[in-house]
This record gives C-alpha cells, structure tokens and sequence, in this order.
C-alpha cells in the first residue's frame, strides 16, 4: 500500500498536479484501518494529508522519532485509535523534481502511514483462543487415544498376568494365557506360560519322587519292624550260644588247636551280637539321657577305643583340638557310638596306612555358637555315585557290613540337634564334619546336669 501511494504521488508531482496529491492522500485515507495518511516535510510539518484540517501542523513526535532513529516502522498508541503501525518512507529529489524542489535536499518529504492495529489484534486473540482451544481438544483426544490403548494393550493384559500369578502361586498350574501380539507384553504371556509349563513339570516330577520316597520309607519302616523283631528273637539264642562256647573253652587245656577255632566263633558271635544290636537300635532308638559333656575329652577317649582295632596300630593319629571349647549338651553314649563309627570307618579306608585326623573348633553360623568336629582319613577317599548313598539305611559296600553305621550316626546327631555331613575326593581321602550346638558356660551346663 506504500508503494502503491509512493507512484501515485509522484506521479502526480512529476506532472506539477499537486492538487491531485492531496486528493490521492485523502481517497487512500478513507480506509477504514488507515488512521492517516500524510507527507510531512524532513524538519517535521505536515504538507499533505489525508486529513486536510491538519496540513502545516507538526507531525506527531512518533512518527518524527521514526525519521530521526533512521526507522522505516514502529508500533506505538494514538490517543483515540489505539495501537497503530506507523511506517514512514523517504521521498527522494530525483532530477525530475529539481524543477520546483532545487536540487540542494536530497529528501524532499516523507510519506507517512498510520495502520490501525486494533482489529488485527482482536483476530491474533481469536486466533490465540482458537489455537488454545485446537491445543486443547488435541491434547484431550491424544489422552484418550493413549489411555483407551494402554488400558487395552497394557493394564488389562498385566491385570490378567498378575491375577493368573496369584491363581499359580495358590497352587493352581492348569491356568494359561494366549496372546495375540509380539509386543512387549505378548512377549512376556508367552514367557508367563512357560514358566507355568516347567512348573507343571517340576510339581509332577516332585510328586511322583515324592511318592517313590514314601514308599521308600514305608518299605524301610517295614523293613525296620521286621529286622527289629528277628534280632530280638536272635540275640537272647546268641547269648546263650556264647556262654556255652566259652564253658566249652574253659574245658580244654592250654595250647589245645580246637581253643583258636572256638575263638573264631566268639569273634564272628560278637560281630552277630554288633549287627543284632545296630538292627535293634535302628528298629526302636533308646531314649537320650543328655549330659553335658566335654568334646575334647570325648574324642580322646572314644580315639583310644578305635586305636584297639586290628588295623588301628598302623595308623597315625594327629589331634588338632581347640583349648576352651564349650561344652555340649549331649548323651555321651550316642555321642561314643557316632564317632566311634566314624573313626572305625576311617581306620578301614586306610587299610594300607594312613593318618587319622581329628579337629575340634568352636564356630558361629547363623548367630548360634556350634562345636565343630572334623574326622579326616587319607584313604582312596568315596565316588561320587556312593557318596550321595552313604546315610542310606542299610547301604554298604562292606561285605560284611550292614549299612547302619552312618544311617544310625546321621540320626543321632540330628536328634541332638546337630549336623553331620562328608565331603569326599578320590584318591584323597575323606572327611566327615559333625557340628553340634554348644552349650554356653559350664556353670549353666551344671545346673542342667543337677536339675536332669
């Protein structure tokens, strides 16, 4: 628009028609968002205008600010229009105007427009509520749009995932789920499922090892009941039987053959009287009568006993025993026949020699103090498909052993409380590790023994 008025006017000025100037200024001025059109001369008044009452005026301060600042536009208020652009233009002496203007200015006026910003601004805020508005439905939709699908594709997939979690972890494995995706949560349906399926699996697995145990047990109960029964009705005859054999040696004279051979059968009768003995306590355990007891002491006895077997005197024995260890809280005669046992086994694993070791040391597992024996031998040590075998009852790779020495020792130490357990390798030896709970100082353990 300002340069549309800029050739007009000099157009009209080129041909001296300086009437047709002003009618240009005032027909252009009719605009309604034109608050004024004029040209106003470089020292500040007004030469034409499209409003004619104000020609030979000074021009308004702001529009003459925007000349000096070198400025071709500017926003500011006009009192009665509001806010307006003003945009002010040069007109430059051209030689076609040195005719009436001379040719000493270089700016001969400037053109100058005032464009009413007021309905401009009301659209920008229309525009703004819109776009507020527009902004705001889309955000809405988008919300909706994302909640209907995570609720779809998330939420009620991970409801069902966890509502079959809490089915499984009652106890029910026959629930599965299908999933129609290969997303994230389809991925972890499927995995959900066969996480179900090897449960399934291992439960049934477990059952039927379950049930072939109680069979087991029951077998070995019965097993048990019957072996109890024959050594009951074996030992009195055996008794009888040794007796008799020994008033028949006393008859014969020293030096007689028939004395040594009446000594085998004493010998094999009292290994019968041992078996008889390990069935009848398997069968039908005694009652423990606990004392306190020293551990240390114990193992010194219970080694000298051991040392008297056949085997014994070849075999090197080394006591590692702490100083100070509690005392337990034991019956020492089962406490004689475990390790007992375990030093005998020992002394047969090293047919060819060896060295026996016993430790003793005090231990805390679990904040509870323990009295911790480890029995050693350097024997050809156990294979791995025996080791698992060894507390078996009635296992044994003896051929004349009954499979009771461990099965029997196993469960005394349990029912004192205690633990015991073998690490084994082959070639190098063996070592059995019972731990039992220590019985704080020995004046508690005093008062025990008074008040039992």
């Amino acid at each position: 628009m300002l340069n549309t008025i800029e050739r007009s006017v000099y157009n009209s000025m080129r041909i001296g028609n300086t009437e047709d100037v002003q009618v240009i200024l005032e027909m252009v001025g009719q605009n309604e968002k034109l608050v004024g059109v004029r040209i106003f001369h470089p020292h500040g008044v007004i030469l034409k205008s499209s409003q004619p009452g104000e020609v030979g005026r000074p021009v308004d301060e702001r529009d003459f600010k925007l000349y000096l600042d070198n400025k071709r536009e500017g926003v500011f208020n006009l009192p009665g229009h509001g806010e307006v652009l003003g945009m002010v233009k040069p007109i430059y002496n051209d030689r076609q105007c040195n005719l009436c203007h001379g040719s000493k200015s270089r700016i001969i006026g400037l053109l100058n427009v005032n464009y009413s910003l007021v309905e401009t601004r009301s659209k920008i805020v229309e525009l703004t509520k819109l776009f507020a508005a527009s902004t705001f439905a889309i955000i809405f939709f988008l919300s909706a749009a994302i909640s209907i699908v995570m609720v779809r594709f998330v939420k009620k997939p991970l409801s069902r995932v966890a509502e079959n979690m809490a089915k499984v972890e009652a106890g029910d494995l026959s629930v599965r789920m299908t999933t129609h995706g290969k997303d994230e949560i389809g991925r972890l349906i499927l995995s959900f499922d066969s996480m179900v399926d090897r449960l399934d699996k291992a439960k049934k697995e477990l059952e039927a090892y379950h049930f072939q145990q109680m069979e087991r047990a029951d077998r070995l109960a019965s097993v048990g009941e019957m072996a109890a029964g024959i050594a009951h009705e074996i030992k009195n005859p055996l008794t009888g039987i040794a007796a008799a054999m020994t008033v028949i040696k006393d008859d014969f004279t020293e030096g007689d053959p028939r004395i040594s051979i009446i000594n085998e059968v004493l010998e094999q009768i009292s290994r019968l009287d041992k078996t008889v003995n390990d069935l009848l306590f398997f069968g039908k355990p005694t009652i423990s009568e606990p004392a306190c007891t020293d551990m240390n002491q114990a193992l010194k006895k219970i080694l000298v006993f051991a040392s008297q077997h056949r085997g014994g005197k070849n075999i090197e024995k080394q006591l590692d025993l702490e100083e100070n260890l509690p005392p337990v809280y034991v019956d020492p005669k089962h406490i004689q026949q475990v390790f007992l046992n375990l030093f005998l086994n020992a002394v047969q694993a090293m047919a060819n020699g060896g060295t026996l070791t016993v430790q003793s040391r005090r231990i805390v597992t679990d904040g509870k103090d323990l009295v911790q024996v480890k029995v050693t031998d350097t024997g050809q040590g156990i294979p791995p498909n025996i080791l698992e075998k060894i507390f078996t009852p009635f296992f044994t790779t003896k051929a004349q052993g009954t499979g009771l020495g461990l099965a029997i020792s196993h469960r005394l130490v349990e029912q004192h409380g205690g633990h015991l357990s073998v690490v084994s390798e082959s070639g190098k030896g063996t070592t059995f590790t019972v731990e039992l709970p220590a019985y704080g100082s020995d004046g508690e353990c005093k008062l025990a023994d008074a008040v039992a």
